[in-house]
Order: structure tokens, then sequence, then C-alpha cells
């Protein structure tokens, strides 16, 4: 019978070139990174690119895990950012209608959705500017990426409280700014 090793052996395995703690890392994490991506892509090709290209940097040593945390939330974060990148390369409007359309199931329109709907004639770029940098931070881990608040705060490396209070700190100036 095989030892199942711990996610952070298999880490410091793989980061010493020991292919096959590589292939547990991907075979424990990959599903359940895809999965997560995809509720916030619908794009299955952006996502699975997303997934390769959070392991190849793992893989090549370009992210380093510091056990420091849970690490499925260190992969979040790697697979998190990656994705933010690739849409980015959508524009502003490509994640704009992503976020409306993930909210127009709801029957009340959300702060968020009151915000981004009124921004094709304001000035929401200018807006975000005068956001302090984390509560820029939040909004987008929040509103843009659709990550709830406890992602959020594994991500920023904040207590889910501080991403609560930015988030209602930024939705106030930025109903300020734009009203």
């Amino acid at each position: 019978m095989s030892e199942t090793r711990s996610d952070g052996e298999l880490l410091r395995a793989a980061a010493d070139g020991d292919r096959r703690a590589f292939e547990e890392l991907y075979r424990r994490y990959a599903p359940w990174l895809t999965a997560r991506l995809r509720g916030r892509c619908a794009d299955a090709g952006v996502v699975d690119d997303v997934v390769q290209e959070t392991f190849l940097a793992i893989w090549r040593g370009k992210a380093r895990y510091h056990e420091d945390g849970d690490v499925a939330g260190w992969l979040w974060r790697i697979g998190s950012r990656r994705l933010i990148d690739a849409l980015r390369g959508d524009g502003a409007r490509g994640r704009l209608r992503q976020t409306l359309a993930r909210l127009r199931h709801r029957d009340e329109a959300s702060a968020e959705e009151r915000v981004l709907a009124g921004v094709e004639h304001g000035d929401l770029a200018g807006a975000l500017v005068r956001l302090s940098p984390e509560l820029r931070a939040v909004l987008q881990a929040t509103v843009i990426d659709g990550l709830t608040t406890r992602e959020a705060a594994v991500l920023l490396g904040i207590p889910p409280g501080t991403v609560k209070t930015r988030a209602m700190r930024a939705r106030k100036q930025l109903r300020e700014a734009l009203a």
C-alpha cells in the first residue's frame, strides 16, 4: 500500500522536480480549480488555459509556496490572478458584461448592478482611480472576480471583516462619485 502524502509534502517534492508528486498534486486540485474558475468565467477554453498556466508556474518554480497557509487558497490566488490577467485582454466592456450577466438572475438590482448599469455614460474609470488601492483591490476581488468575502480575504491576505468594511466604503465612494 502506498502512503498518501500531504499537500505540503507534494509541493516540496514537486519543487524538487518529483514528477509523480506534481502529477498527484494536479490530480488533487486541477478539477477543483477548474470548477471554481468556471464559476468566474464562462469560456471553458480560457479556464483550461489558466489551470494549465497555474500548474506550469508551480512546476517551473515561478510560484513558491511558503507553507504559511492553505494549499487550496494558495492555488486559488495563483489561478484567480491568472484568470484576471486573461480576462483583462477582453477589455473592460467584456468584464462589465460578464458581471452584469451574473447579476441578472436576481429580482432586485444590487448596489453593484446599479453602479455598473450607470457607468456607460459615467466616469467609472475616474471614480475607480480615485479609490485607494486597498478599496480597488477589494472591489476587483468581490465584484469583478465574483469572489465571496472569505475567498477575497484569502486572496488579499486580510480578515473577512476588513473585506466587508472596505467593500462598503468603496461602494459608498463610488455611489457618491457617480451620482
